[in-house]
């Protein structure tokens, strides 16, 4: 095995980890503003949008366990989990880290949603658009594949439907009837 090997699994197990991240912000974004209700089964949506973030966090595990393995950048374990530890390319591996950690809390807080209060699930998920930043600017900064016209272009196009479909759910958010509590006294 080459010595390249860990760097190229970094790299393309970053960018596929980004990628499923943006397609679960999406199908996140189509189940809550109701997008597709009359051609896609909520369940579905739901089902998809979950298994895009299983593999973004599958991924973002690989990309991580690679860094550290791969004898260029000289990665360890504090590296990768405490943002400005690195002393390659400091600040743009501290988006990395904040983003990881915001990723587990996001991942955490759904598999444990049924035992939580669901105000705390909706904050915490919420972070889910902080997440798509930060690990954006952490591809386009650290990524040596994604600081191109080519990854600059893609990140762009990507932002675009989720920048839209956010607007469109805060839109849906503001505009929501109220609902007036009745006094059961």
């Amino acid at each position: 095995m080459t010595s390249q090997v860990w760097w190229y699994a970094a790299r393309s197990s970053g960018i596929v980890s980004w990628a499923t991240l943006c397609l679960s912000v999406v199908w996140g974004l189509m189940l809550s503003t109701r997008t597709m209700k009359q051609t896609i089964s909520r369940p579905w949506l739901l089902g998809v949008h979950r298994a895009f973030s299983g593999f973004s966090v599958i991924f973002m595990i690989v990309h991580v366990a690679a860094l550290i393995f791969d004898s260029y950048t000289h990665f360890d374990i504090i590296d990768a989990l405490v943002p400005f530890a690195s002393t390659w390319h400091p600040l743009a591996v501290a988006w990395g880290v904040v983003g990881l950690w915001i990723m587990i809390a996001v991942e955490l807080t759904s598999l444990t949603r049924k035992h939580i209060p669901n105000e705390w699930w909706k904050r915490v998920h919420f972070a889910s658009f902080a997440l798509f930043v930060v690990a954006t600017i952490h591809g386009l900064t650290s990524g040596t594949d994604t600081g191109t016209m080519l990854g600059v272009l893609i990140a762009a196009c990507v932002a675009v439907p989720i920048t839209l479909l956010s607007i469109f759910r805060i839109y849906k958010w503001v505009n929501a009837p109220m609902e007036i509590p009745v006094n059961q006294s």
